[in-house]
């Protein structure tokens, strides 16, 4: 079995990995020498960086910059595609870059992690390999992440909510709780992630929702699981965010 510590040094500009994650699966915060492409062909992952969360349903992938902390969590089983990319051929070396996979970027993904280790540059496999980077740079950026804060009160506020997002305490309940004024609490809330605490909750609410939603949940069940008091105002919400009701993401 091949194994991601055994490949990071070798000449070739992509190596492929193939992992299963059971539910409730957690790999604490850890960096690679390589730039890495993340993808679940099936189930939904959670992937935080010390500034940024994301959900990454199948039809999305994370890029990460070489030496990049992150985190990756699983609530359902997810089956994990992971490329190791070297560095030269990092197109985003600054930033992390939550695209959109294509039915085409896909098959390449899933193509790729099936390569032996030692093929040529001039072979098959690199062709495809080369053609999977040119695939990658292409390939438009998704909304799913959300920004996290760097001041610890408030970052401790953000972190309890990706892991309980109905919990319904108010602006005043989050501010006692980390020892901070109403005022203060929502300025730096603000000032740090340029929107307000309720916003910034509803985006980490739609993001679970999706997660819910992609694990075959029913609309009334994710919808109170989330924190919303109905149906039908979930699917409002959800609406007015990505441009469609949450039924017609499920049938996609």
């Amino acid at each position: 079995m091949k194994r991601s510590a055994d490949y990071l040094d070798t000449p070739h500009p992509v190596i492929g990995l193939a992992d299963e994650y059971p539910p409730g699966f957690v790999d604490p915060m850890h960096c690679h020498e390589r730039a890495q492409l993340l993808y679940a062909s099936a189930g939904v992952m959670s992937v935080a960086t010390p500034q940024t969360s994301y959900v990454v349903p199948p039809q999305r992938a994370v890029w990460l910059p070489a030496r990049m902390m992150h985190e990756v969590s699983c609530r359902g089983a997810v089956s994990v595609r992971t490329l190791y990319i070297d560095t030269v051929h990092d197109t985003s070396p600054d930033r992390c870059r939550l695209l959109q996979v294509s039915d085409f970027l896909r098959a390449l993904i899933l193509e790729v992690v099936g390569f032996a280790a030692g093929y040529a540059a001039a072979s098959r496999e690199g062709r495809i390999t080369a053609l999977l980077l040119d695939e990658c740079a292409r390939m438009p950026n998704a909304p799913y992440q959300a920004t996290m804060p760097q001041d610890p009160r408030l970052l401790r506020v953000c972190r309890s909510l990706l892991v309980d997002p109905a919990d319904p305490r108010d602006i005043d309940a989050w501010a006692a709780q980390v020892g901070m004024s109403r005022r203060s609490f929502t300025r730096a809330f603000r000032d740090e992630l340029g929107m307000g605490f309720a916003q910034w909750r509803q985006q980490i609410r739609l993001l679970s929702a999706i997660s819910l939603l992609a694990e075959g949940r029913s609309i009334t069940s994710v919808a109170l699981d989330v924190g919303y008091e109905s149906p039908s105002a979930f699917t409002a919400t959800f609406h007015r965010a990505f441009g469609q009701p949450p039924s017609a993401y499920m049938a996609r």
